[in-house]
């Protein structure tokens, strides 16, 4: 089974309430290929809320708030559900403090970008799940 980020599946539940809906992740999860899952969803952070990036191994909100916790609590669910469905394969949204890979904002938000994977992507990685990402 692949996982996917839920809003390339077409939810909205980014930090701003859009989705950013890829045809064809859309598709596999219509034909039943591919779960789509939102880590922060599973943590109960709010749509939208405040946007967040890394710093210094925390996540921080654009308010300035540490919101580590959630995120982790988010993503350790995320896992089990990975895992649960013998997933083998995710792909996730670029970028992202949560699903980036390779690739994250670098906590000044102001749009630059470093070597580096989110939380969720850390975790996948860690158990032996391929990650890959969409921008």
């Amino acid at each position: 089974m692949i996982l996917v980020s839920a809003c390339l599946a077409g939810v909205e539940c980014r930090y701003n309430g859009s989705s950013y809906p890829i045809p064809e992740v859309v598709e596999m999860v219509k034909k039943g290929d591919a779960m789509p899952i939102c880590p922060e969803l599973l943590a109960g952070l709010p749509i939208p809320r405040p946007p967040a990036e890394q710093q210094n191994g925390m996540i921080i909100s654009s308010n300035g708030e540490d919101q580590t916790s959630d995120y982790l609590i988010g993503a350790t669910i995320a896992l089990k559900i990975a895992l649960l469905i013998n997933c083998n394969k995710a792909i996730l949204k670029s970028n992202s403090p949560t699903c980036g890979c390779g690739v994250i904002y670098d906590g000044t938000f102001s749009g630059h970008l470093i070597n580096g994977d989110g939380i969720f992507a850390k975790l996948l990685k860690e158990n032996g799940i391929k990650v890959c990402t969409i921008d």
